[in-house]
């Protein structure tokens, strides 16, 4: 395999940017009570744990979280794999009267937050949902957008954003990569 085209965010820098989304998600809220985090599987689950943790670090609040599997809500499940593979969905909590931040790691088409909220409106009626990505590329196919973003990063369509965390990965950094590179 070759090298990336560019490094978005280095390890330093996506730290920052997930303090910045702590002290927006704050900030909008008025607080941190009554909030609770769901990370989508895979990258989205390690987001959501730093933010929280975060969150509490800033306002002493513990933030229930949680960790959402989508892959029987996805709409194109029948080109993904004759036998997908499902993951864990732990929501430990009642969603009720809690503002949910959905966490993911890149926003692209819109496509895995649509299977998210449907997944997540099956386990129950929270006051409100607000979104939260590391890194919005573009090129929605629906009507969807991020209420907090790391970074925006305009991309081409062959292009591809890996994001690689500590947690699955063993290094954080966000990179662009040409998809000819990655075949």
């Amino acid at each position: 395999m070759s090298a990336p085209k560019a490094t978005i965010l280095s390890a330093d820098e996506v730290r920052r940017a997930m303090t910045r989304i702590a002290h927006e998600i704050i900030e909008r809220n008025k607080g941190a009570e009554n909030l609770a985090i769901i990370g989508i599987h895979t990258r989205g689950i390690p987001l959501a744990t730093r933010l929280a943790a975060k969150l509490n670090e800033l306002e002493g609040v513990e933030i229930p979280t949680g960790m959402l599997d989508i892959t029987l809500y996805r709409d194109d499940l029948s080109e993904v794999a004759h036998q997908p593979i499902i993951r864990e969905t732990q929501v430990p909590f009642d969603l009720g009267q809690r503002r949910v931040i959905l966490v993911d790691d890149v926003l692209y088409t819109g496509r895995t937050v649509r299977a998210a909220l449907d997944a997540l409106i099956d386990l129950g009626r929270p006051a409100g949902i607000q979104l939260a990505v590391l890194v919005d590329r573009g090129h929605r196919e629906l009507p969807i957008r991020a209420d907090y973003v790391g970074k925006n990063l305009p991309t081409a369509a062959s292009e591809v954003v890996k994001v690689k965390l500590q947690e699955t990965d063993g290094v954080d950094s966000v990179e662009l990569w040409d998809l000819e590179d990655l075949k």
